[in-house]
């Protein structure tokens, strides 16, 4: 059994196709076929049901394919071990990102993080949390920017800042008329969220839990906050929009701004990955990077009272 052999399988196990993962890992699929032929027979088990497209691990196979998860991270943590203590900073970084947050973070931080480390690759997809924590715990990422807490088993969340939420309100609306915004006021009609699957939507919903009067003719669900921006520019009524999300906007969008009456809501942002992630220099250096890349008081806790969601 080879370290080699074992990055095969999981390699079949991910792509789910053998010419697929010969591809991933530079092979023939001869070569790739014979190697995990060769396992299988030293093992004296099928680790994949060839008989099904796309091939699927046996029962038995998923349970060594769990095993060789361990096994094939743990050889490439004495690489990492070695690179850390050369004070390297380099290789390949996958790292997944919420949409709410992407248009309104990336841009602060990433420019300054690669002219400080030129080596490192960094790979940003932008998709929404189930699918972060789902590709995190299958090897596919290694590194999540969310909202928090999630409380999710084998993840690690290292908080980096919070963030307020402000009513942002059509013009001629009614709210704007108290320099506070009270949710309770305000009937559910009113409120423009998200579409299911993203976070920001089901705090929205938490926060502005109004009552409803049943008076709506246009319903429309955005994948994006600029587009519920637009709703309220164009159309009529209410959206919330995270700290950041307001940093740009011109100074009439900024008049119709309001924070919350009470004690302020605010979302937990920080960095997520699965416990086995072993460049934990890497993690340390986003973190710093991204803190530095905001106003210093939304590093702290005390910025207002983190809305929960899960």
């Amino acid at each position: 059994m080879t370290i080699q052999q074992l990055e095969y399988l999981l390699a079949v196990d991910k792509h789910r196709h053998f010419g697929h993962a010969a591809q991933a890992c530079f092979v023939t699929q001869p070569t790739l076929s014979a190697q995990l032929s060769k396992l299988e027979r030293e093992l004296g088990l099928v680790l994949f049901d060839r008989s099904k497209m796309p091939v699927i691990p046996t029962e038995t196979g998923k349970r060594v394919i769990q095993q060789a998860k361990k096994v094939v991270s743990e050889s490439k943590g004495i690489y990492e071990l070695v690179a850390q203590l050369k004070g390297d900073v380099s290789g390949d970084v996958h790292l997944g990102i919420i949409p709410t947050l992407a248009p309104y973070l990336l841009h602060r931080f990433v420019k300054g993080f690669l002219e400080k480390y030129p080596k490192v690759n960094l790979i940003v997809q932008e998709m929404i949390t189930e699918e972060i924590i789902g590709k995190l715990k299958n090897d596919e990422l290694d590194l999540g920017i969310v909202v928090t807490p999630l409380s999710e088993p084998g993840i690690i969340e290292k908080p980096v800042f919070y963030e307020k939420f402000f009513a942002y309100i059509s013009d001629g609306h009614p709210a704007l008329r108290s320099a506070r915004f009270d949710p309770s006021k305000n009937s559910r009609e009113d409120f423009w969220v998200l579409q299911q699957g993203h976070c920001f939507r089901e705090q929205a919903l938490n926060i502005c839990d109004g009552s409803s009067n049943g008076k709506q003719n246009f319903h429309y669900e955005s994948g994006s906050l600029e587009g519920l921006k637009n709703m309220v520019n164009r159309y009529k009524g209410i959206t919330l929009l995270p700290e950041l999300a307001t940093f740009d906007l011109s100074v009439e969008e900024k008049n119709r701004l309001r924070p919350f009456v009470g004690e302020t809501p605010v979302r937990e942002v920080s960095i997520i990955l699965n416990r086995s992630f072993l460049k934990q220099k890497m993690v340390q250096l986003l973190h710093e990077e991204i803190s530095a890349s905001i106003p210093q008081e939304m590093t702290m806790k005390a910025h207002g009272k983190v809305v929960k969601f899960r």
